[in-house]
This record gives structure tokens, C-alpha cells and sequence, in this order.
């Protein structure tokens, strides 16, 4: 599995559709994703999956620049239920295709997401291996040198592969990203719906340099879980035997869910509705490097400025760019969550 920064192909999306998952029947939502493939669109080729029913609507929100294909699903978070792309010595392209289970079970019915990565697989022509066990593309991160970063509360929770063991489920993390050593972090951001992604929490920028989200607040939930992975990374090795550099992002807020925010979203049968005043999961690490670019979400937030001059300093050969990132919040996650890089090219 290549390291983010290794060159794309090109990077895949799919549509907001869900109105319990996005407000007032998921237009903001859409412009706001048309934003992200537009910013993206100036680095690599982007291609966008899209219900039949919505085809005509997101050609019209999309720059005529972006692909626009057909991909049925269930929600757009592409980067959990879309396949992870994995290269060999010789340069050759296959695609891993993970177990999907909805966050364990967020929404009822997922089949279609469960479909995605062999779509796209079919559509790239990429061989697939088809993985046994239950994983989202948001739950890991390498350097490309063999390091593989999660958390236990992911990756160890029992809604996800309750009959494997850490010792099983690092094994196979091994083989299907041939890595050789997992860091194991312990919980993600605080009231991340997705049981701890740890690419809401902490990612690398280069080989043995990491960002991890960050709270000066003691009195803020989020400050023992960041403090604990601060230590910890600080203390850690890479599969290299390098010590890693750890560097602090500020998180916004904390953010809220306002009134107006909650009233426009249709909770499904048999789910919880989203209160106003439930306290959103925003992070500055969930970004995306595109080839020549980093695309970095925005609060319009006193902390924005900091993040993104934090993170053009650690990419000084890219160009970091700020996109709007409250709209996407509001489904649960953010630009990292949206997308997925295909590797080669």
C-alpha cells in the first residue's frame, strides 16, 4: 500500500444522496462536494460514482472537468466502502476490496456500498482481492515504508470482527498492506461516529512524520485522547526503526450542530435524530494529498489559518489549499472520508 504522497492515477468520489444523512434533501451537501472535486480536479483527474437518479443533477453541479459515472450506493463516504489500491515492485495496480458493515451498523442496509470497490475495480480493469474480514479505508494510514497507524477503537471494536483477536487482525493488516510493523493508538477523536478513524485523529505527511489533532483545553474531552497518542507517537518507532516527528494541529471550535443544521436532516426508522448541540468530530487531519496539492478542510474558524500554515510548511513542495469543510461535517466526517486516491499514473 503506497504512502498518500506516492503519484495518483487519479481520485474517486461518490454523490451525497441520503436525506438522513445530509440536510434539506443533501443539496448543500452536493455543492459542497462539487467544491472538493472542483479543488482536487486542479491536481488530478477526478471521477465521481453517481446514483441513475441523481445522473442529471450532478452533471449540472459538477465542472464539466470532473468524470461523472454510474456507481448505485448507499452513502458517499468512498474512502471506508471504495477499494484501497496497492502496487508492486514491477508497478502493477490491485485493488483491495474490504469487508463494508456500515460503521457496524450505522444504516441498516448497505449492499450497494458493500458493491463499490468492485465497481470501480471493474471500471480501472484492476484485479481484485476480495479481504475476509471487515475494514474501512478511514481506519488506517501508511507511510509507504511499511508502517501502518490505527486505533484499537476501530479496529478492535466488536461491531466490527468480533471473532479476531489484535494478534489476527495485525496479521492481516500486514499481508493485504505488506507492511511490517502497526502502530496501535487508542481511541480517535472524540464523538466520531465511525468508532475512531485514525484518519480524523493522526496521519503521516512523509516517512516518520506524523500530525496528530490537538487541544490546549484540559477540560476538553478531546485533551486526554490527544495527549495519550501525542506520548505515544512520540515514543514510537517506525517499521524503519526511525523515532517519529510529531507535529500538533489545532482542532477548530469545538463544534456544534446549530438548530437550523438538525432540523433539516430526516433521521431513517430506527435511528437516533442529530440533536442541535451534539458536538461534531472536526479535525484538520482529515485532509487529502492529491499529486502537487493537499486539500485541507475549513471551519471559518480562528484555528484555520494555523492548520493550514502548519500543514504548507510540512508540504512545502505542495500546494496546500483550503475548502470548506462544515457542510461535509455535518454527514460525519470530511475530505479524507469523501475520497480515494488511485494509485499509478
Amino acid at each position: 500500500m503506497p504512502a498518500e504522497w506516492e503519484p495518483h492515477a487519479g481520485c474517486w468520489m461518490l454523490w451525497p444522496e441520503r436525506p438522513d444523512t445530509w440536510r434539506d434533501n443533501a443539496v448543500p451537501a452536493q455543492m459542497a462536494f462539487a467544491r472538493v472535486a472542483e479543488a482536487i480536479a486542479r491536481f488530478e483527474p477526478v471521477t465521481v460514482g453517481v446514483s441513475p437518479s441523481h445522473l442529471d443533477s450532478a452533471r449540472q453541479l459538477l465542472p464539466t472537468s470532473i468524470r461523472v459515472v454510474t456507481i448505485p450506493h448507499d452513502d458517499a463516504w468512498l474512502r471506508d466502502c471504495g477499494p484501497t489500491f496497492v502496487v508492486n515492485a514491477a508497478g502493477e495496480v490491485r485493488g483491495v476490496d474490504w469487508g463494508f458493515n456500515a460503521w457496524g451498523g450505522l444504516y441498516s442496509d448497505w449492499r450497494q456500498d458493500e458493491q463499490v470497490a468492485a465497481t470501480i475495480l471493474d471500471m480501472t480493469a484492476t484485479d481484485r482481492y476480495r479481504a475476509d474480514f471487515v475494514l474501512e479505508g478511514g481506519s488506517i494510514h501508511v507511510d509507504g515504508q511499511g508502517t501502518l497507524l490505527t486505533t484499537t477503537e476501530c479496529l478492535l471494536n466488536p461491531n466490527r470482527n468480533p471473532h479476531l483477536s489484535q494478534a489476527q487482525l495485525e496479521e492481516r493488516l500486514m499481508a493485504y498492506c505488506n507492511v511490517q510493523k502497526v502502530i496501535w493508538l487508542g481511541p480517535g477523536v472524540y464523538q466520531d461516529e465511525t468508532s475512531g478513524h485514525v484518519d480524523n485523529l493522526c496521519c503521516f505527511v512523509r516517512p516518520s512524520v506524523v500530525v496528530v489533532t490537538w487541544t490546549d483545553d484540559p477540560f476538553d474531552p478531546q485533551y486526554p485522547i490527544s495527549l495519550a497518542a501525542y506520548e505515544q507517537l512520540c515514543n514510537a518507532t517506525d517499521a524503519q526503526g526511525r523515532r517519529l516527528e510529531v507535529h500538533k494541529l489545532h482542532q477548530p471550535g469545538p463544534l456544534t450542530l446549530t438548530a437550523a443544521e438538525s432540523a433539516g436532516i430526516r433521521p431513517a426508522a430506527g435511528t437516533l435524530p442529530r440533536l442541535a448541540g451534539t458536538r461534531l468530530a472536526a479535525s484538520y487531519v482529515n485532509f487529502y494529498i492529491a499529486n502537487g496539492g493537499v486539500l485541507v478542510p475549513t471551519f471559518d474558524d480562528p484555528y484555520d489559518a494555523a492548520a493550514l500554515a502548519t500543514l504548507q510548511a510540512l508540504f512545502p513542495e505542495r500546494e496546500v489549499v483550503g475548502v470548506s469543510g462544515r457542510e461535509i461535517l455535518l454527514g460525519g466526517g470530511n475530505i479524507h472520508c469523501i475520497t480515494q486516491q488511485q494509485h499509478g499514473g
